[in-house]
């Protein structure tokens, strides 16, 4: 059975804010730090990438499938008026509450360091979800923390065999397997819609993200014999009734996506 399952994916802006006190600038506006902050990056890379280290990373939105009982939910922590110290402690505070299995795209190697990062950074307590048997010793062998444990199961790193060549994008895999993929947005421009005050669009785009997620979840635990085609079809009308009953436009485009 399908049951306690918390799938969540992360969008992110640059740190404009550390950016200032790194490089001692205080008369730039956040998109010239920004850019700053970019440029420095393909110096160091010489020219690879502008994609910042992880740390300097900040949290926007944080969406959430949550499989509990004979429910689905969909959220975006938090709302539009939350401030990153808010929506990072909903996070680790579902967990402490819940203490769910964890289920992510790339988690390990990008969500969750980022969430660690900014939990340092405003403070925020997660004993359950640090524990690696110290207070519980059913931890010890089935942590959020170690890499090959399911209590986190990043999906990416699971599927390509914990071999990086091996790994796939979120969107092809989805493509692939006849569901959405994404839809009119990237993690790229994030920042651009942020700065245009879209953070409702970024959080509808991580929504979907996160529904693909969890489909690419549900197929995994058909292939390894957790679920038969009876309870994939339960679980995908069960999802497919939870989003027609929500009655939002973007989850009524996953929808109308999926059944093409």
């Amino acid at each position: 059975m399908i049951n306690n399952i918390f799938v969540f994916d992360i969008e992110t802006i640059p740190d404009v804010e550390t950016g200032r006190k790194l490089y001692d600038i205080a008369d730039l506006d956040d998109d010239g730090i920004a850019r700053i902050l970019f440029q420095k990056q393909l110096e160091k890379t010489n020219g690879a990438s502008d994609f910042l280290p992880l740390y300097m990373h900040k949290v926007v939105a944080i969406s959430i499938v949550f499989r509990q009982g004979d429910q689905i939910k969909v959220w975006s922590l938090g709302d539009l008026e939350s401030d990153e110290s808010e929506i990072v402690r909903r996070f680790f505070d579902g967990i402490e509450k819940y203490s769910p299995t964890l289920v992510s795209w790339n988690g390990s190697g990008f969500d969750l360091p980022v969430l660690h990062y900014r939990s340092l950074k405003h403070g925020i307590a997660a004993p359950r979800y640090w524990d690696m048997g110290s207070d519980d010793r059913d931890m010890k062998w089935n942590n959020y923390i170690s890499r090959f444990h399911f209590r986190h199961t990043d999906l990416m790193d699971v599927l390509a065999a914990y071999q990086p060549r091996g790994s796939a994008p979120l969107d092809g895999l989805s493509t692939m397997l006849g569901f959405p993929g994404k839809m009119g947005m990237s993690g790229a421009s994030v920042w651009e819609q942020y700065q245009q005050g879209e953070l409702q669009a970024i959080r509808d785009y991580c929504e979907t993200d996160v529904l693909n997620t969890y489909l690419i979840y549900l197929r995994w635990e058909l292939i390894r014999g957790n679920l038969d085609q009876a309870g994939w079809d339960k679980e995908t009308t069960l999802l497919k009734d939870t989003l027609r009953d929500a009655r939002k436009p973007h989850l009524d485009a996953f929808l109308e996506a999926w059944d093409a």
